[in-house]
């Protein structure tokens, strides 16, 4: 009933239009064709022949109707006056177009019948059904709902249904840079130059770049890793600026849509949902980095590094990709087997390679390096409550070259020869004691500006260098609360003995943590996980971004973004953390 009074009154309005039309000719033909033309002086311009034209209208209508039009007048004495275009189609339905609820963050299926094939979003309720054409859902759903505003999805085009004819109309252009935005290199080059916050449509600030991401059950693992990566340049830039999406593989294009609503300064809201890429991780990793159950935040971090590097073309090359231009050092790993090492008075003294005796050295590429926190005392006094600290400059003396560790019945000594220009740092707080999960609550102290990661380099690798190269903190994700509880079914754990197992035997990968965390370049699988398998998750995780405009620090948990003072970052328990080399400060590259 109510489709056919909308037709009823859409045919009423072509009428009238018709009408007006044929009285407009009907009016100007006399006075056109009725002038008589003797001599070449007598043909009138292009404006004599409006101006009489519109004298003729006035005369027929009366002088009442001359009153109404004085204004057209003006304009046409000024030269302003436009004949008016009939051919532009007004729709009436354009004012049903509701903004508050759309939301284009959740996967585009069919909501009747869960097809992702020829998707459309409704413009009026924001839900999606399929099909435009007789007997889908979206036709149904135009007449059994009274909405007839409808989107593809894919290709952007706005129809109105049951009538089946696209509309083209500049008012639409926000919605459709909502579900697809772009940017141009001027735009991404003037990122975080000035502080510029936007509003949404409840007129509530934020600010491009730093906005919350939905925590869909336990996912929050994974949301302070995609926080962290959206603000390394190289990688975000890439992901802003990707061209030919459909080329690339479903984790890289949905990865660069979540990036681009992150930093979209004309969004409906001020938060962004990562269903799509979330989805599309588990399905990925065959369902080792899951939804319901919270993870490790650093596995899920070496997982995406190492897959993302592969999808884009990258092979084990140096800078084959721009995951290795960005992150990729080198280190050199010098192996002794543990029998062969020096004389120890006592087991309490560190080791030492024999140099005299028989040892192994390889030059190997990073993306992480991993630092050993020292192990917290078995009993202390309750009283004291002294949470045990260490000072950042002890744990890198870990790769300076001197230090000698003790690895599966070898001894290792590390030496950083590269910096990339961001270092990723993991501080190692869960260990796994067969039974539960471990963490070291040991607070890492450290300052935020021009630490000297170039001292770990030698001086025969130094002279490549202008001058040590100095980092700033970026990006600092922190654990607060409990570790997961450790339960790995018994077909997770066979995976996972078979996946060691398979490494084992290939002995290829690239080193990713610097210590033992091998994850190979060219197939990820699943690896020794830990709090990845927990079936209950007590603590949360967080991550502090620095605005490079300001050296303003933002503290995002899922969809919390509050400034906080840099002092507020030392007291949080740090497990990853990305240093940006200062500019000026140029290591070698080979």
């Amino acid at each position: 009933m109510a489709n056919d009074i909308n037709t009823n009154k859409r045919k009423r309005a072509n009428i009238a239009v018709e009408r007006v039309q044929a009285e407009y000719n009907e009016e100007i033909e006399p006075i056109k064709t009725n002038r008589k033309i003797t001599t070449v002086e007598d043909i009138p311009d292009e404006k004599q022949n409006n101006e009489s034209a519109h004298a003729g209208i006035n005369s027929v209508n009366g002088s009442a109707e001359m009153d109404d039009n004085d204004e057209e007048d003006m304009d046409h004495e000024s030269g302003n006056y436009q004949e008016p275009d009939h051919e532009v189609i007004q729709d009436l339905y354009l004012d049903s177009v509701n903004r508050s609820v759309l939301d284009f963050d959740f996967e585009k299926l069919c909501s009747v019948s869960l097809s992702n094939q020829n998707v459309y979003s409704c413009l009026v309720c924001g839900k999606y059904y399929q099909g435009r054409g007789k007997s889908t859902h979206a036709y149904f759903h135009s007449i059994n709902d009274d909405h007839h505003v409808f989107i593809n999805l894919k290709t952007l085009k706005v129809y109105i249904l049951p009538d089946q004819y696209e509309v083209v109309d500049s008012s639409l252009n926000d919605i459709k840079a909502i579900i697809n935005p772009t940017y141009t290199k001027d735009q991404v080059s003037r990122l975080e130059k000035h502080l510029i916050e936007s509003h949404d449509l409840s007129k509530k600030k934020y600010l491009p770049g730093f906005v919350g991401l939905n925590n869909l059950k336990a996912n929050d693992y994974m949301n302070v890793v995609i926080q962290a990566l959206s603000h390394i340049k190289p990688i975000r830039d890439k992901l802003l600026l990707l061209s030919s999406p459909e080329k690339h593989t479903q984790l890289i294009q949905r990865l660069s849509l979540l990036v681009r609503k992150m930093w979209f300064p004309h969004a409906f809201k001020g938060h962004v949902s990562p269903h799509e890429f979330v989805q599309e991780v588990v399905n990925r990793s065959d369902r080792r980095f899951r939804i319901d159950f919270q993870g490790d935040s650093f596995e899920f971090l070496t997982w995406l590094l190492n897959t993302l590097h592969v999808d884009l073309g990258g092979t084990k090359k140096r800078n084959s990709s721009i995951i290795y231009k960005a992150l990729q050092g080198e280190v050199s790993v010098k192996t002794q087997d543990i029998n062969l090492i020096k004389t120890r008075a006592s087991k309490d003294e560190p080791i030492e390679i024999d140099e005299t005796k028989e040892t192994k050295e390889a030059r190997v590429p990073f993306l992480t390096l991993s630092l050993e926190l020292p192990p917290t005392p078995l009993f202390h006094d309750e009283k004291d409550n002294i949470i045990p600290q260490v000072a950042l400059a002890t744990l890198l003396k870990r790769y300076d070259g001197t230090t000698t560790v003790e690895w599966r019945n070898e001894a290792k000594r590390y030496q950083v020869l590269q910096l990339p220009k961001y270092v990723i740092l993991h501080m190692k707080r869960f260990k796994n004691n067969n039974f539960t999960i471990e963490k070291n609550p040991t607070i890492v102290n450290f300052p935020i500006r021009n630490v000297a990661l170039g001292d770990l380099i030698p001086d025969e690798e130094l002279k490549r260098i202008k001058h040590p190269a100095k980092y700033n903190l970026l990006v600092n994700v922190s654990h607060e609360g409990k570790p997961p509880v450790y339960k790995p079914t018994a077909v997770e754990q066979n995976r996972r003995n078979d996946t060691v197992n398979s490494l084992k035997a290939r002995n290829t990968g690239s080193h990713v943590g610097g210590t033992a965390s091998i994850v190979p370049a060219s197939a990820p699988l699943a690896s020794k996980s830990k709090a990845s398998q927990g079936q209950e998750a007590s603590g949360t995780y967080q991550v502090h971004v620095r605005h490079r405009g300001t050296d303003q620090w933002y503290r995002i948990q899922d969809l919390l973004v509050d400034p906080i003072m840099p002092q507020m970052i030392f007291l949080s328990e740090s497990y990853i953390q990305i240093w940006e080399r200062e500019k000026g400060d140029v290591t070698s590259s080979r």
